[in-house]
């Protein structure tokens, strides 16, 4: 199975729009969302083109194509626009003998780490930097963000496909995680 992951869209309609045009590029089976679908959040300034409604209209469409985790700027009134689940805190998916804890990162993270076991992966957003991170117990995976990026990163996603991750920017174009 060919996974796309993406978090922090962040109410940006250019760049998720971007993002579902890398997605129908790179015929993923499923769009894995990290979290902060609609919002932009007090922290961050407004994104290219911020217009919920229009990333609603976007992404419901597509409602059975989308996994979707719930992000620290993701409420229940989001919920009643969004055609698909929006709010577990995390979801768990297997890669082979692995776990794959995924979450959007503002509650479970390295800081507070979840139920992991030696060799298991900890995928969460909410840096909005890309990271790619072994440790001795887990390895940790962050897709950046997909419209604002943070720490000189891009705008971009993750693959996931026969057991290996690649980063790349909305272009395509592959990116080295830091």
């Amino acid at each position: 199975m060919k996974l796309m992951i993406a978090s922090d869209i962040h109410g940006s309609a250019y760049y998720c729009r971007k993002m579902l045009e890398a997605y129908d590029r790179e015929e993923a089976e499923k769009l894995l969302l990290l979290g902060d679908i609609l919002y932009h959040g007090p922290r961050n300034d407004l994104p290219k083109d911020y217009a919920p409604k229009e990333v609603i209209a976007m992404l419901n469409p597509r409602k059975q194509d989308i996994l979707c985790v719930r992000g620290n700027c993701d409420t229940e009134v989001d919920q009643m626009v969004l055609e698909f689940p929006i709010m577990a805190e995390y979801a768990i998916l297997y890669l082979g003998g692995r776990m794959i804890f995924a979450t959007h990162g503002h509650v479970f993270n390295e800081k507070n780490l979840p139920m992991l076991k030696k060799g298991d992966i900890l995928l969460h957003g909410h840096t909005h930097v890309p990271v790619f991170r072994e440790t001795e117990s887990y390895t940790y995976i962050n897709p950046g963000s997909v419209s604002i990026p943070k720490e000189n990163s891009w705008h971009g996603y993750l693959i996931l496909e026969d057991g290996v991750f690649t980063w790349k920017d909305l272009d395509g174009e592959v990116k080295k995680p830091f």
